[in-house]
């Protein structure tokens, strides 16, 4: 049985062709559960009743703010895990990872219980009311007790791509949406179950990810060891030196999102449709982008481990140049078929105009959204978590309140110009200081430890304007890698 001590595959060979790779067949994964998702709202859309397809968009916005908290566990576990495989240190990976595993799956329990039980409140706050209300909250009493299984999956994936495994990295996200493509007709349309249906079908694929990542980081490579009680709380402080940022950093996606939602619910179910098929959109149409977050992540930080920082800035220009690529394929193909997405999913008054106006033109603020998430994995893979957090908070605060209440006052499409506007400068910024993070390291000689503690708050700040500093002329020659 192949074992954790499966080769640092990442500290060599062209770092380009390991972003493509691994972004690439992350992102047939991604592509297949989303474009699952959406079509999984093309058939609630048939049912004929949009309150079912805004009951989909205010459950998706609370199971947004649970997916950004599992996502940011995976980062933290997924960088340390690949840190120590790229060090050599595979026992070490192996405990960690079995020790990270029980408490997020017991978290996550609670965290989707908690959710089932409030859901009324939840959804009163992101806008819900009257029959759509009840619609979300049925969706929500079945689907959120549901998070540790996704929880699970989502860490098995990491593990796997963090010893280079995209394959079957790519088979848990496949496997599962292959089973959601199966189940949603039969349950929604065969049995008549409409919107419980397309519940249900999310609980068995769920089953199905959490299983497929189970045999492929256990039972194939032995990534998970047995939890050592001595040691769990000293690996759990290592993980959420990057996971405790990695989630409020996380956090301020679907606070951001919410507060959108929200916005756009004064005007309306269909406006708030529109924004339901745009957000599912999305991820199909930048899917290589949104893979790029988890693919790199592992290549930069086996690179942080080996030493080679050459490799670390290699890889960070890489993965800017390949977003710059897919995001120009992606709105040019968003430009030439938005007439056939808009009478399959957004037929009608102010949800057409709102899909036609993302096709046409808002799709290209994407470009600075995925330089975001570049600058968001250097940071979170290089020792700099709370880099990460200052520059998404900055994005959902300072970058989407004040430009969506002004845009608001212009209609559902103003709501969504501001939204895209608040990606522009914190993009940019962020890549900047990124590529700063990289040359200051080499600057000075050295590595971050992979015990080396994250920034406070405070420090990070202060990190911030000397990272943006220029360099001084003392200080000592960039090392030779």
């Amino acid at each position: 049985m192949p074992h954790a001590t499966d080769a640092a595959r990442f500290v060599e060979g062209s770092t380009l062709r390991h972003v493509v790779v691994m972004a690439g067949t992350g992102a047939i994964g991604l592509v297949a559960v989303f474009a699952v998702d959406l079509l999984n709202l093309l058939y609630l859309s048939l049912l004929g009743d949009p309150r079912i397809v805004a009951a989909v968009g205010f459950a998706g916005a609370v199971g947004f703010l649970q997916f950004s908290l599992v996502i940011g566990m995976t980062i933290g576990l997924g960088a340390i895990a690949s840190r120590e495989i790229g060090a050599g240190d595979a026992a070490s990976a192996r405990r960690i990872a079995g020790g990270s595993l029980a408490v997020t799956l017991a978290a996550t329990a609670l965290l989707g219980t908690t959710t089932a039980l409030l859901r009324w409140p939840i959804l009163a706050m992101v806008g819900a009311s009257g029959p759509t209300e009840a619609l979300a909250a049925e969706f929500l009493l079945i689907v959120a007790p549901t998070l540790p299984l996704v929880a699970g999956g989502m860490c098995f994936s990491a593990l796997l791509r963090s010893v280079g495994d995209a394959r079957r990295a790519l088979n848990v996200t496949l496997f599962a949406a292959v089973a959601a493509a199966a189940f949603d007709p039969v349950l929604i349309f065969g049995l008549h179950l409409g919107l419980l249906g397309a519940a249900i079908s999310t609980l068995l694929s769920r089953l199905v990810l959490f299983t497929i990542g189970w045999q492929g980081a256990m039972r194939r490579h032995d990534l998970v060891g047995p939890i050592v009680p001595a040691a769990i709380a000293r690996d759990l402080r290592r993980v959420f030196t990057i996971a405790g940022p990695a989630m409020l950093t996380n956090l301020a996606t679907p606070v951001s999102s919410a507060y959108v939602t929200h916005s756009m619910a004064r005007f309306g179910t269909e406006a708030v449709a529109g924004q339901a098929s745009i957000d599912r959109l999305v991820p199909v149409a930048f899917g290589l982008v949104f893979a790029l977050t988890g693919a790199v992540g592992p290549i930069l930080a086996q690179n942080l481990g080996a030493g080679r920082l050459d490799r670390v800035r290699g890889a960070l220009r890489d993965s800017l140049l390949f977003v710059v690529v897919s995001v120009a394929v992606a709105w040019l193909l968003l430009f030439l078929v938005q007439g056939p997405i808009v009478t399959v999913f957004a037929p009608h008054g102010a949800a057409a105009a709102l899909v036609r106006l993302f096709c046409t033109w808002l799709a290209g603020s994407f470009l600075f959204t995925g330089a975001l998430f570049v600058a968001n994995a250097a940071f979170n893979n290089l020792g700099f978590p709370l880099l990460s957090t200052l520059f998404n908070w900055g994005r959902a605060t300072l970058g989407t309140i004040p430009l969506v209440a002004l845009g608001a006052q212009y209609g559902p499409p103003g709501v969504l110009t501001g939204q895209a506007a608040g990606s522009l400068v914190f993009g940019i910024v962020a890549v900047i200081v990124a590529f700063r993070v990289v040359g200051r390291l080499g600057d000075r000689r050295e590595t971050v430890h992979p015990d080396a503690p994250a920034l406070s708050g405070a420090s990070a700040t202060a990190a911030l304007a000397a990272l943006t500093a220029p360099a001084r002329e003392e200080q000592r020659p960039r090392a030779a890698t």
